[in-house]
């Protein structure tokens, strides 16, 4: 059983004005809104939340997801028109997975970023990339600045903790999916989660929206026995990105 100190419901903690940097809001392109109406209904939950500043970002992964800048971009054009008036500012990046099809982009330069030099990157729940501090290295020479998605559900660091500290000395940012602080991934995301928030090594959040289902879950309360922790990283959030 989870126990802790303080149960709060986001939308109290957003206050109205939170900055999202990690959906997957456009229609028909990965794993997230499957069209145009399921993407009005999740950016409808959002700013039921309090969510108002969006930076949503579809996968690329090639071989499953081969997105480019052109189709997120165009995606994104789509669907502005059916965005509701409540939403103050709605943007595409992605969700990089780190592997040599990345190499490939980050020396082309063709990279869309969630702000300024901000690129959202992943990795495989299996394995980590075998050239991972090289891929890192790569995006710090061309200016990039990686923003590690969900840390806390890569399960082979788990029972390895200095890795995430190696991770934030090579330049990560480290953002946690807000439904990790739930038993929704289960007991050693959640534990791990933890964690990283109480140690402070967490940089940025993010809803990691894909479905209804995760919308549900995070309109909910959020059980945490660092709320305050949890208010600075929305402060970060809106600081860097709103």
């Amino acid at each position: 059983m989870f126990t802790h100190k303080k149960t709060v419901y986001l939308k109290d903690l957003f206050e109205g004005d939170h900055t999202d940097i990690h959906s997957h809001l456009l229609p028909g392109i990965d794993d997230g809104a499957k069209d145009i109406e399921d993407t009005q209904r999740l950016i409808r939950g959002f700013t039921e939340l309090g969510i108002t500043r969006i930076i949503t970002t579809p996968h690329i992964i090639q071989g499953v997801w081969p997105n480019t800048s052109e189709i997120i971009t165009q995606k994104k054009e789509e669907v502005r028109p059916a965005l509701e008036n409540k939403v103050r500012f709605f943007d595409a990046a992605a969700e990089y997975l780190m592997d040599e099809s990345f190499r490939e982009l980050i020396k082309k330069g063709d990279i869309l970023c969630l702000k300024d030099k901000f690129v959202l990157v992943e990795m495989s729940y299996i394995n980590p990339p075998i050239a991972l501090f090289d891929i890192l290295f790569d995006m710090q020479v061309a200016g990039y600045i990686p923003v590690l998605a969900h840390p806390e559900r890569y399960m082979f660091y788990h029972q390895n903790f200095d890795m995430y500290n190696k991770l934030k000395k090579a330049g990560c940012r480290l953002q946690l999916n807000l439904l990790s602080l739930t038993s929704y991934y289960g007991r050693d995301v959640h534990k791990t989660a933890v964690k990283l928030l109480k140690k402070d090594m967490l940089d940025f959040i993010g809803t990691d929206m894909h479905n209804t289902r995760h919308l549900e879950r995070l309109q909910q309360k959020i059980k945490t026995d660092e709320p305050d922790r949890l208010k600075e990283l929305i402060k970060n959030n809106k600081r860097v990105f709103g």
